[in-house]
């Protein structure tokens, strides 16, 4: 039987630090409970909401990289409490690593992954590959690599997170090396498998993890982790047909950054926090301008971060991965946006 965990707001008030304001932080933060904890290290979530049930997946392992290859697992809840799984992938000599959910227009689930060939602890190659459900999102067919343009296809191909936009799916794809030429490229599909290049980001440091998203006036807005130069992320907008765009420093490094755009416009993200003396998974407002308000840290510490993030009904739905209790596991938070709106005006 799956073990749930559920942290009292007066606890969670004393984790975060945020005592000074009890009634804003009980108001904004309804729940927090572990809903996955079986495998030795259960780490970089996603979340999505799928034909009335909630559906979470995350890459199970020994460790941060191996060990033991990992897998992905995707489990379900009706309820947001119950789990169950739903499916487990996994590939012999290949460790899977960083899953993705989306829902296609013809209502399917679409994961997407990484397929890491390892030697020991150092990466050999990396490629992008992508699996689907079926319309019930029951069973998920086997991964398959992703279609790029021949003159993209390197060593090291990690297409991290993508977002559906009518009809057509965005998502960054960023290739690392030895050396310091690392690149991130903008990339679209209709079919979830064969990728078009948009463009290449003019972007030095190192540019990594991205998540993309689209406000009412059709404008992609990338949040972006550097893991060069100063480390600072990057929030970068650009209209159709996102060929020219603006970039601005966030005044923080990233760990796997999320955020959902909130009725009336504000961004909300999640991300690794680097600034206290144990890593946290953190909750901000961020702005075009990269102005970067920080709101709190859920209970975190150590090795943690990667949430999804679902917007239904006034609530925030995250999913994140944290040690903070002895290994990492799997947690889901409610915060309620009202809330938000009380504790950052």
């Amino acid at each position: 039987m799956l073990l749930r965990f559920c942290f009292p707001v007066l606890c969670l008030m004393v984790c975060t630090g945020l005592s000074a304001q009890p009634t804003n932080v009980q108001k904004a933060l309804i729940s927090i409970e572990r809903i996955w904890d079986r495998a030795e290290h259960n780490a970089f979530t996603d979340l999505v909401y799928f034909r009335d049930k909630w559906y979470c997946t995350f890459r199970e392992g020994t460790g941060h990289v191996p060990g033991v290859n990992g897998s992905i697992r995707v489990i379900a809840s009706a309820d947001g409490q119950n789990w169950t799984s739903v499916a487990l992938i996994s590939e012999a000599g290949i460790d899977l690593r960083d899953p993705k959910l989306s829902v296609t227009p013809d209502k399917r689930l679409m994961l997407n992954l990484e397929a890491a060939y390892y030697e020991g602890r150092k990466a050999l190659k990396r490629e992008s590959w992508v699996a689907f459900s079926d319309k019930k999102g029951t069973r998920f067919g086997p991964g398959e690599n992703i279609k790029l343009p021949t003159e993209l296809i390197s060593n090291s191909d990690w297409l991290w997170r993508v977002t559906w936009h009518k009809g057509t799916a965005y998502g960054v794809m960023y290739q690392s090396s030895a050396d310091e030429d690392w690149r991130a490229h903008l990339l679209k599909t209709t079919d979830g498998k064969n990728f078009d290049l948009v463009t290449t980001f003019p972007i030095t440091g190192k540019p990594s993890e991205a998540t993309v998203r689209f406000d009412q006036q059709d404008r992609l807005i990338v949040l972006l982790r550097q893991d060069g130069e100063d480390k600072i992320g990057l929030i970068g907008n650009s209209l159709p047909p996102y060929g020219e765009w603006s970039w601005k420093k966030v005044g923080r490094q990233l760990g796997g950054p999320n955020f959902v755009i909130l009725p009336g416009g504000r961004l909300v993200c999640t991300t690794r926090d680097y600034t206290g003396p144990e890593r946290t998974t953190a909750l901000a407002f961020v702005g075009l301008d990269g102005q970067y308000e920080p709101v709190f840290s859920f209970p975190s510490n150590g090795d943690t971060s990667y949430p999804g993030m679902v917007l239904r009904d006034g609530i925030l739905y995250i999913s994140y991965y944290s040690g903070h209790e002895g290994k990492a596991n799997i947690y889901l938070a409610r915060v309620s946006v009202d809330g938000l709106g009380l504790i950052a005006p």
